[in-house]
């Protein structure tokens, strides 16, 4: 179950459970697991944008993730 999803600055994603272990399958290019990560992901996930500069997460709505 997704809990949290991180796209970085370098449109790298990952994706995280609600155990905080890293969920393999959804580690990848922005672009190529965007689709199926909102489609997979339940109401209650938090997007988010890693920031590079001071090592943050910005969150975000889903709908501008």
């Amino acid at each position: 179950m997704i809990k949290t999803a991180i796209k970085f600055q370098n449109n790298m994603v990952v994706v995280f459970d609600r155990r905080g272990r890293q969920i393999p399958k959804y580690q990848a290019q922005y672009k190529d697991i965007k689709e199926s990560i909102l489609t997979d992901a339940p109401p209650d996930t938090v997007f988010c944008h890693g920031l590079r500069d001071n090592f943050e997460l910005k969150v975000v709505p889903r709908d501008e993730w």
